[in-house]
């Protein structure tokens, strides 16, 4: 009986500093993924950008209402971009990470400073691929204060009605 309580106490720590050993491995090789992806469109290499998504129907979600794409309608709208010598400049300046329970699924919220949109906001998914971390889905956005929020739905909505218009 002690024999088996010791074995069973042995394989329980042992469990455990795996556990807490992988993690940090899991959260670091995430890390990588996104800070490599968001400075190859920085490089404007298109060919490693696109590399870190899960395939042609993971998703990308621009600023605009209408900027939904999958990977393969993303390519071809992107690719100006590329071809100019910069994409754009995302940096990451805080970033959250989550795991589902198997470890095979991550989730991301991240506050990015931007030149050109300012404060903005990357949140989605990745997916473990083969061994690789992948980007399923992503949803760029730019976060509005509630101060001013009454002002922008107005701009928002008007803008629309212009555009309705046409």
């Amino acid at each position: 009986m002690k024999n088996y309580l010791l074995l069973l106490g042995i394989a329980f720590i042992v469990s455990c500093g795996q556990s807490m050993d992988t993690a940090p491995a899991t959260e670091k090789a995430v890390n990588r993924v996104l800070d490599d992806w968001h400075a190859a469109a920085a490089d404007a290499d298109f060919e490693r950008y696109f590399n870190h998504f899960a395939s042609d129907s993971a998703i990308f979600m621009g600023t605009d209402a209408t900027e939904r794409w999958t990977v393969a309608e993303f390519r071809p709208w992107s690719k100006p971009y590329f071809d100019r010598g910069k994409a754009w400049s995302f940096t990451p300046v805080e970033r959250h990470l989550y795991f589902s329970e198997n470890g095979t699924t991550a989730w991301f919220d991240e506050a990015l400073d931007t030149p050109n949109l300012g404060p903005a906001r990357g949140t989605g998914v990745l997916i473990s691929k083969g061994g690789e971390w992948k980007i399923a889905h992503y949803n760029l956005s730019i976060p509005i204060p509630n101060a001013i929020a009454d002002t922008v739905i107005k701009q928002v909505e008007q803008a629309l009605q212009d555009t309705t218009a046409q």
